[in-house]
């Protein structure tokens, strides 16, 4: 039996693909995430054989989640299913560790078919997307000399409070939320600011839409 876990933050959206999922012979949909932290926590706890995950969740976003769990659990697939068709999308997920990168806009046999390519060991991205020019970006960004980037200097739970306060969380439901007091979110908020070179909220803000944490208007 093959176990998946589906995270999007729109329940008509998981409700849809558990009903698709559950169609397929030997498959079966064991759990479901509404934001990205409760993605992890779940592929911690099942060790699912795919993830099928939306790129722009609350809490913590579709590419950290991928990043985290590819190095918890590696022999999880994981397939990213977004709205965004941008190769700088596409990329950063390959990068942090996808196997597949399905668009929302395809039809639901293509979504299948990204599943079973990833279970088989092979990559796949939906049309309209170009495997070989993903593969081309990717070689010329390889070849590029990339100034530092500070995010990668971040510690995972500054990560996760980053994105949690670009989204206006309050401190008070963030401590709650990773079960931490807010005295301690309150630190992490000092640290990331000074790692990244930030100053206020808006900077804040401003760098997370930059860096894709969270959605811009599209």
């Amino acid at each position: 039996m093959t176990r998946i876990i589906v995270a999007d933050d729109h329940g008509i959206v998981r409700q849809g693909l558990q009903t698709l999922l559950n169609t397929e012979p030997g498959w079966e949909v064991v759990g479901e995430a509404e934001d990205g932290l409760a993605a992890l926590e779940l592929v911690e706890q099942m060790t699912p054989d795919v993830l099928v995950l939306d790129i722009m969740m609350p809490v913590l976003n579709g590419m950290e989640v991928t990043r985290r769990v590819r190095q918890q659990s590696p022999s999880t697939r994981i397939v990213i299913l977004s709205v965004y068709s941008d190769e700088s999308y596409v990329v950063e997920s390959l990068r942090n560790g996808a196997d597949a990168y399905v668009l929302k806009a395809v039809s639901t046999r293509d979504l299948v078919h990204a599943v079973n390519e990833a279970l088989a060991g092979r990559r796949y991205l939906s049309p309209p997307l170009s495997e070989r020019a993903i593969t081309v970006f990717i070689e010329r960004t390889r070849s590029t000399p990339l100034p530092l980037d500070r995010y990668q200097i971040l510690t995972a739970r500054e990560r996760e409070v980053l994105q949690m306060l670009a989204q206006s969380m309050s401190i008070p439901n963030i401590a709650k939320r990773l079960s931490i007091s807010p005295r301690t979110v309150e630190t992490h908020r000092t640290n990331l600011m000074r790692k990244l070179g930030l100053q206020t909220r808006t900077d804040l803000i401003k760098y997370a839409l930059e860096r894709s944490l969270i959605p811009g208007n599209k």
